[in-house]
């Protein structure tokens, strides 16, 4: 038996024999912020401020920047009934594994365009690239799992600026997770800086096409509202231990704004603070909102990430709003956009197209006459089919 049932069974009934004691505390917690959240609603200024207080005393802060407005402001479902052209990009990615036989890394990145209200069927189309050798090193070694993320995503978001035609209508680009390059917030050097400054270079050309640039977290975890809530709540003398402060902690931003925003309603605009502020900078700046694409007994919270020249749009924000609604629709029960769900089937590398990648590989580098390798011993055992171990003769049986 692998897992320890009992020890484990013990430990589920301590946690239910807690859990109405837990919800109560949840429930003071709750209205606290809501007292915080309707008390501020319409001292934006003020608040922005005393978030300003915060960053000085932690540049690594990570919460929400009041705007102009009100912070419960909530807009309706625009009627617009334009066509237009949608783009999405969802990538995957094999990581290099040293237990290995074969050293290598894989992007996959799977696209798609549909033009709405236009009868013709969306265009599919898959970009895959292969890192061996020199390829899979940098500078302070081999390529960590963040780095080949941040080639991913700067991947998808090369294809979408190279699908974007010359702007007949409009265009909205989609992608699935943060427009922030995650990983490379801090500015750091080698290929962080290096992906960072790439990133930035091709967010610049989408603007340029005048596209409707997005990125969509479904099911955010990031509590960036309440985050700013709990600084709205602190005493000036207790910035300087803003990382310690979190009287709001289990409280969500999806708890507030599933109160707040009706099925189809977006919040009010937020801008986004965090490590990477300053490099996000003029029409690159990153802002977000939230959106109910659920119904009025389920509803279903997501943050929409956004560049500054498109949150400075009435239209660019209408166009997005319109367009998710329409294809969180189509995903019926959990809305999810329908274009984004293809992007991901397109992108995803089978386990049997991973081996058939691997022994084209293989035969590939036998022919040249290149020395292989092996798997290490531990991956070998772990492939290992059919065997148990006597726990005894520690022996395989």
């Amino acid at each position: 038996m692998a897992l320890n049932f009992q020890q484990v069974f013990d430990q589920i009934r301590e946690i239910g024999a807690g859990a109405r004691a837990r919800r109560e505390i949840l429930d003071a917690l709750r209205k606290r912020a809501r007292t915080l959240f309707d008390s501020w609603a319409d001292k934006t200024a003020e608040l922005a401020d005393k978030v300003e207080r915060a960053r000085q005393a932690d540049s690594n802060l990570r919460c929400a920047i009041p705007l102009a407005g009100r912070l419960d402001a909530s807009h309706p479902a625009p009627v617009d009934e334009k066509p237009v052209t949608l783009l999405a990009a969802d990538g995957s990615q094999i990581l290099p594994d040293r237990h290995a036989a074969l050293l290598y890394s894989l992007v996959n990145v799977g696209a798609i365009v549909l033009e709405t209200r236009s009868g013709r069927a969306p265009e599919t189309f898959t970009d895959s690239n292969l890192y061996y050798a020199d390829e899979i090193y940098t500078e302070t070694g081999m390529l960590t799992e963040e780095a080949i993320e941040q080639r991913r995503d700067i991947a998808e978001r090369k294809k979408l600026l190279e699908l974007a035609k010359p702007a007949d209508g409009p265009c909205v680009a989609l992608t699935d997770g943060p427009v922030e390059l995650w990983g490379a917030k801090n500015g750091g050097e080698g290929d962080y800086r290096k992906n960072l400054e790439i990133h930035k270079s091709v967010l610049s050309q989408m603007q340029a096409k005048n596209m409707t640039v997005a990125g969509y977290v479904d099911k955010p975890g990031a509590d960036l509202l309440i985050r700013t809530l709990e600084i709205a709540g602190l005493a000036d003398e207790q910035m300087k231990d803003i990382r310690r402060q979190h009287p709001l902690r289990g409280v969500s931003d999806r708890w507030l704004f599933s109160a707040i925003l009706e099925p189809g309603c977006r919040s009010a605009i937020f801008g986004l603070q965090s490590s990477s502020r300053p490099h996000y900078t003029g029409s690159l700046a990153l802002h977000f909102f939230y959106l109910n694409v659920g119904q009025a007994k389920r509803p279903s919270l997501v943050r929409v990430e956004i560049p500054q020249w498109v949150a400075d749009d009435e239209e660019k924000l209408n166009l997005l709003h319109a367009a998710l609604l329409e294809q969180c629709r189509i995903m019926g029960a959990r809305p999810y956009p329908y274009i984004l769900h293809r992007a991901h089937e397109i992108a995803v590398v089978k386990f049997e197209e991973k081996r058939q990648v691997e022994q084209m590989l293989e035969i590939e580098l036998r022919k040249a006459g290149s020395e292989l390798d092996e798997g290490s011993n531990k991956q070998s055992a772990k492939d290992l089919k059919g065997r148990s171990r006597n726990q005894s003769a520690g022996r395989a049986v």
